[in-house]
């Protein structure tokens, strides 16, 4: 099977759809002899910020000289992008072979009449085996939909992480914070610590799921703290603090900039510091050398130039008012030009009234996917200075690009199918300009 060859058989995998349940999972990681015992797991989730804590921590372990794997969705551009060792995407042949690998024991369970397994499970499948193979210590798994019922939800991990709780996949995990926590609470095991940011109705069901699994329960804010420290260039100084530390606050340098990525700084820093309670490998040192090494492309992602430009992952509306906040962190008193792609399944009026202000420009082009909104009907959303549409989103990025003017600000959100192409562009160099 080739690269080409595996990335065929996922898409023809897509007609099973969104399946939750475990069953499926289960049983064929069974049959691939339960690759995901073969290393020690921390387990992320959370309606926002569970990516960029997957990879600070992740960064951290690497920073202590423990081999680290690491596994995250969705990718911005290619599927290798979802699973990593050491800092290091698995590479193409790698990825088809572990795939390969898998579809074996897939056929097998059609043979035995098991219900066909979804593409997500497949991935993660596919990722547990190469972890194992990879001979990984730790590797960070991030939930790909909710926790219960979510494919990675089959560990045991060493740490439960669940970043916050806010309104999504109400069609799923319920239509209230408390059953959308009750969601993210499943991935709590017996007597496994959780680290959490959650907040009100949201912690009050984790905490309670906690105790039920006899789980100590560390809380940001109450047990830990983190605050903004100020910008250094296009960086951030973060001051964390332990509540019962002696010594007071430390701080730590991140490129991921925000109060909000403090925040999953700090439940980074948390959940290092309990692991290294049993490995001894973990210092502050190699906290602060992690976490000042951990990149994250596409959110809060800044390309310096003429204009310069920001893209940031933001695709529901709590994720659009951090987003927002950031841009007035950063670029306060700047105009900002907008390229804005939704999908129609999502909070549209949210994120836009989250978002864009009346003084702002915008240019709305269609994420790649089927599930995109359509543009003019986005477009009727959003009360702004400006308001456009675009054909596609090269041409959308000419527009914004021409709206900014040369000492303008372009910020490209709404969707990670609309910022992983635009990306693309940009990094590729292509020419976006008139």
């Amino acid at each position: 099977m080739t690269y080409e060859d595996s990335l065929q058989y996922l898409t023809q995998l897509g007609k099973f759809g969104i399946n939750l349940g475990l069953t499926r999972i289960e049983r064929l990681l069974e049959l691939m002899g339960n690759p995901e015992r073969c290393f020690k797991p921390i387990h992320v989730t959370g309606t926002n910020g569970k990516g960029s804590t997957t990879v600070m921590l992740a960064s951290i372990l690497q920073a202590s000289g423990i081999r680290t794997g690491m596994y995250t969705s969705p990718h911005l551009n290619e599927y290798t992008e979802r699973i990593v060792v050491n800092g290091q995407e698995i590479s193409e042949t790698k990825f088809s072979e572990a795939i390969s690998y898998t579809a074996q024991f897939v056929t097998k369970m059609a043979e035995q009449g098991w219900e066909h397994p979804t593409e997500f499970e497949v991935l993660t499948a596919a990722a547990f085996y190469y972890f194992a193979a990879a001979d990984v210590e730790y590797a960070i798994i991030e939930v790909g939909l909710g926790g219960l019922l979510d494919s990675t939800n089959v560990i045991n991990p060493e740490v439960a992480v669940i970043t916050n709780v806010a309104l999504e996949h109400t069609d799923r995990c319920g239509s209230t914070i408390a059953e959308i926590a009750a969601h993210k609470a499943g991935i709590i095991k017996n007597a496994v610590p959780v680290v959490t940011a959650a907040q009100h109705d949201a912690f009050t069901v984790i905490n309670t799921k906690a105790l039920g699994t006899r789980s100590d329960v560390y809380l940001l804010g109450r047990d830990f703290k983190a605050t903004f420290a100020g910008l250094a260039g296009l960086q951030q100084k973060v001051s964390f603090e332990l509540v019962d530390d002696p010594d007071g606050p430390k701080q730590v340098t991140a490129n991921l900039i925000g109060s909000h990525q403090a925040e999953n700084c700090a439940l980074a820093i948390m959940t290092a510091i309990l692991i290294g309670k049993k490995d001894k490998r973990i210092s502050w040192e190699q906290i602060v050398k992690g976490v000042a090494a951990a990149k994250w492309p596409g959110r809060f992602e800044i390309f310096s130039g003429r204009p310069m430009v920001v893209i940031d992952g933001a695709h529901n509306p709590a994720g659009a008012i951090r987003l927002r906040d950031n841009l007035d962190l950063v670029f306060a008193g700047k105009e900002i030009v907008f390229l804005l792609g939704i999908l129609k399944d999502k909070d549209v009026c949210g994120i836009v009234n989250s978002l864009i202000r009346p003084n702002d420009k915008v240019v709305v082009a269609a994420p790649l996917s089927d599930r995109a909104g359509e543009p003019s009907e986005v477009a009727k959303l959003i009360k702004a200075n400006v308001v456009s549409t675009a054909e596609n989103i090269e041409e959308g990025l000419r527009l914004a690009k021409v709206l900014a003017g040369s000492d303008g600000i372009i910020c490209i959100a709404g969707s990670l199918y609309l910022i992983g192409a635009a990306r693309a562009i940009i990094v590729g160099g292509q020419k976006i300009g008139c």
